[in-house]
């Protein structure tokens, strides 16, 4: 499970990288990471998650490898809100932490791309995007890294979810010290650099890390806390080491993080952030209903261009039922979280990002939201309430609930983000259906538009009719 607080609309990040500095080192000579494992002492720390993967029967293998380098700390020279910020290299300080790959065992199954998401430390270390991109990754046969990026997940401490419980996270190291009692983080202002030379170690041919697969492309993913990261990112590190060959934003809000390593929960530099428009890769943003308003990535709105892609994905919440799973009933959160389709979407989206990145073939690019105010912003309703514009799927138009992505008011921060689903009662559903039949009949031809605009991945229609048959009318 991994939740950014709505504490966290945060940031600064940075971009383009330049001369010498304390470290000596130019984006010339940036070194990729070295990796030793695979490991063995004891068991792999997995990340929370309410989604077992079942690795072995899709034919997957795991194993754990630490990566390790010497990583520079970089300072932002200048950081407009356009995204085109000036870097330049500080100090530089040793690193060890952890990667943990799944990759096809049968080497002909690798599809040639290597997925690398930043690991979630909102709530204790967690791989979100793994979840809601499986069972596509698995079946489509691409290599998978996770990797822990930032000194929580190494060393421990307070989450930012964890802090308004007082949870405290003991991080690998005091977890498990005789398996991890070797890693070492040298702080979070070296985060980005560390996750830019792992990207650039994996694009390596028959090394051990990958089990000798020859990676065509390797991209970077990163949802929530990871996604303000990812941000910054791609603003700041990506042109100067060219580390990824595409970044899949994961509902970010409309900040991002700052380089200097200061606490993500300090709200300092500027709320509207853009991706920047002269990167020679693609960036995909995928956002929900709660990202847009309530994380303010409305204030970050920026047109498609030929490198950029956002969708907006109507009935959507920052998190939802399926990334929570059986622990919905453990949050004391009044009423129905979000049981949107973010799942089958987001799959759909990564799809049509990764044959972006492989020939060149841009994805769709819906229109987004309607907002019925600006200032502060506010989405437009239908008559049900459901939001007007954005990514459409029968959930939203042809539904059975209203789909907000904002929780009960008052609630607290968890329950807030992962928004709320009202049920119609029979009486509705009556007056707008007459029959299931009919029901069923106009939420397959939605579903089949949906799937035709490729919102939705012909995969999934199968079991997205079979919930639609579960829907009960009274007769």
């Amino acid at each position: 499970m991994s939740w950014f607080a709505l504490a966290a609309i945060v940031g600064c990040p940075t971009v383009l990288g330049s001369s010498s500095a304390a470290s000596g080192q130019t984006a010339g000579d940036h070194l990729p990471a070295s990796f030793t494992g695979p490991i063995t002492i004891g068991h792999i720390s997995e990340p929370l998650t309410a989604h077992p993967s079942e690795l072995a029967a899709n034919g997957y293998v795991e194993q754990e490898f630490f990566a390790h380098g010497t990583a520079t700390a970089y300072r932002a020279t200048s950081m407009p809100t356009d995204g085109r910020w000036t870097v330049a290299p500080g100090k530089s300080a040793t690193y060890n932490t952890r990667t943990i790959v799944r990759r096809p065992e049968d080497p002909a199954k690798f599809n040639g791309t290597v997925v690398v998401e930043w690991m979630n430390e909102s709530a204790g270390e967690s791989a979100p995007d793994f979840d809601y991109l499986n069972p596509y990754l698995m079946s489509d046969g691409y290599a998978y890294v996770a990797v822990t990026v930032q000194a929580l997940g190494v060393d421990g401490g307070t989450p930012i979810l964890g802090n308004a419980t007082g949870r405290q996270d003991k991080g690998l190291v005091g977890t498990d010290p005789a398996r991890y009692g070797t890693l070492h983080h040298p702080g979070e202002a070296y985060d980005e650099d560390i996750f830019a030379q792992i990207g650039q170690a994996l694009h390596a041919s028959n090394q051990a890390v990958l089990g000798g697969l020859s990676p065509r492309h390797v991209i970077a993913v990163g949802e929530s806390q990871s996604a303000y990261f990812l941000t910054t990112f791609a603003d700041a590190l990506q042109p100067v080491t060219h580390a990824f060959d595409g970044i899949f934003i994961h509902s970010r809000g409309g900040g991002g993080v700052q380089l200097n390593g200061a606490s993500i929960r300090s709200g300092k530099g500027p709320k509207k952030l853009l991706i920047r428009t002269d990167l020679s890769v693609p960036v995909f943003m995928f956002e929900t209903q709660t990202d847009v308003v309530y994380l303010d990535y409305a204030a970050a709105r920026q047109p498609d261009t030929r490198r950029i892609r956002t969708w907006e994905v109507a009935g959507t919440a920052h998190a939802d039922a399926f990334e929570i799973g059986p622990a919905e009933s453990l949050l004391g959160c009044h009423g129905m979280i979000n049981d949107g389709p973010q799942h089958e979407v987001v799959q759909a989206a990564f799809a049509a990002f990764d044959k972006w990145v492989n020939d060149g073939t841009p994805p769709p690019s819906p229109p987004p939201f309607r907002l019925a105010s600006t200032h502060p912003p506010t989405l437009a309703l239908d008559a049900h309430g459901n939001v007007l514009g954005g990514v459409r799927t029968p959930a939203v138009d042809v539904p059975i609930s209203t789909l907000s992505g904002a929780g009960p008011r008052h609630s607290k921060i968890i329950c807030a983000i992962l928004g709320k689903t009202t049920p119609f009662g029979s009486a509705t559903l009556a007056s707008l259906y007459h029959s299931k039949s009919d029901f069923l009949a106009a939420y397959t031809t939605s579903l089949d538009k949906a799937i035709a605009r490729g919102y939705i991945l012909s995969a999934d229609r199968g079991a997205l009719l079979a919930q639609a048959e579960q829907v009960q009318f009274q007769s």
